[in-house]
């Protein structure tokens, strides 16, 4: 038998050619797949956020534009036509009052709650922090496990801890004949919001700081009670200013979380008739699109919302960074 000669793609060079080509082409085609390769590894991540994040926001904006015209009475076939609005969604929400008033809300709400969610995380943080604190790891779960509990049942709970015929609370203020506050009524309702929201939310944010803490080098401690410095100004001089960047983050989380409230003041609605369907924006944004039915306008409101949250965000980082690098400086 006679051996076939391999033809000229099939045989691997033996050495180089005159010009030094062949030697470098498969080094090459490694290298550039190697480059390639982390890229590949994202593509399933950028699709999902293209079809679960882009696209949604991307039907949202061009829903702002549009509108219902109804023709006639509105019945038949084609009564019903999608017709371009422009601005007009968005003229119609700066016009609306109650919006603004969902908006005037939040920010109340979010005066009380974030102060005081993030003073009591970072109590808890340093004193978790001391050496001289005992049973940190059950005080730790103790102090974290409320983030747990999901918002909604959350919500209900303290609802009907807040309601007078089945409240334990209640009944112990009727048997000492003292004042029963109506939590549901007027200004009441902001306490009420916030108690939720601080029980929810103040072991998380414990958790970021109390981390940062422990990140600090043991030495620097040492070297401050050698100098005679107590618990409390090693606290205030060192533990603070060194875990400044996680504060401001917990900070920036809190911001956003009070302009999207929702679940606290949706729970507790069916439980009292002194709570509006618009009294956060994120409910006036559910009522436009679910109960009348304004997919258009819901889609202008969630879009400012959106851009309204992203500069409050955006400033409130600039703010915080040119202070940082003063300090630094």
């Amino acid at each position: 038998m006679t051996a076939t000669p391999l033809k000229g793609s099939d045989r691997a060079p033996a050495g180089p050619l005159a010009d030094g080509t062949a030697t470098t082409v498969r080094p090459r085609r490694i290298r550039r797949r190697g480059r390639s390769a982390p890229y590949w590894f994202l593509v399933p991540a950028v699709l999902l956020f293209a079809a679960f994040t882009v696209v949604p926001i991307g039907y949202a904006v061009w829903l702002s534009l549009h509108k219902v015209q109804v023709k006639g009475i509105g019945l038949g076939k084609g009564a019903r036509e999608q017709v371009w609005n422009g601005i007009g969604n968005y003229t119609a929400v700066f016009e609306d009052s109650e919006f603004g008033h969902s908006v005037l809300r939040a920010f109340g709400y979010g005066l009380i709650v974030i102060p005081t969610m993030l003073g009591l995380a970072l109590v808890f943080a340093l004193m978790l922090d001391t050496p001289q604190a005992r049973s940190a790891k059950f005080a730790r779960l103790a102090i974290f496990l409320p983030y747990a509990v999901p918002g909604i049942i959350a919500a209900l709970m303290w609802g009907f801890l807040y309601l007078p015929t089945v409240s334990p609370f209640y009944y112990i203020l009727r048997e000492f004949d003292l004042p029963q506050p109506d939590l549901f009524d007027g200004g009441n309702l902001y306490l009420s919001f916030a108690n939720i929201a601080v029980w929810g939310g103040t072991g998380f944010n414990m958790i970021v700081i109390y981390t940062a803490l422990r990140s600090i080098p043991q030495e620097i401690y040492e070297a401050a009670r050698i100098d005679g410095a107590s618990d409390l100004k090693i606290a205030l001089r060192i533990k603070i200013p060194i875990v400044m960047p996680s504060l401001v983050l917990t900070f920036f989380f809190s911001v956003i979380a009070t302009l999207q409230v929702f679940t606290e003041p949706m729970a507790l609605k069916p439980l009292t008739n002194g709570l509006s369907s618009s009294w956060s924006p994120l409910m006036a944004i559910y009522d436009a699109a679910f109960l009348r039915s304004d997919i258009y306008g819901a889609s202008a409101t969630a879009v400012v919302l959106a851009l309204a949250t992203f500069a409050l965000s955006f400033t409130l980082l600039r703010v915080s960074d040119r202070y940082t690098r003063e300090d630094r400086a």
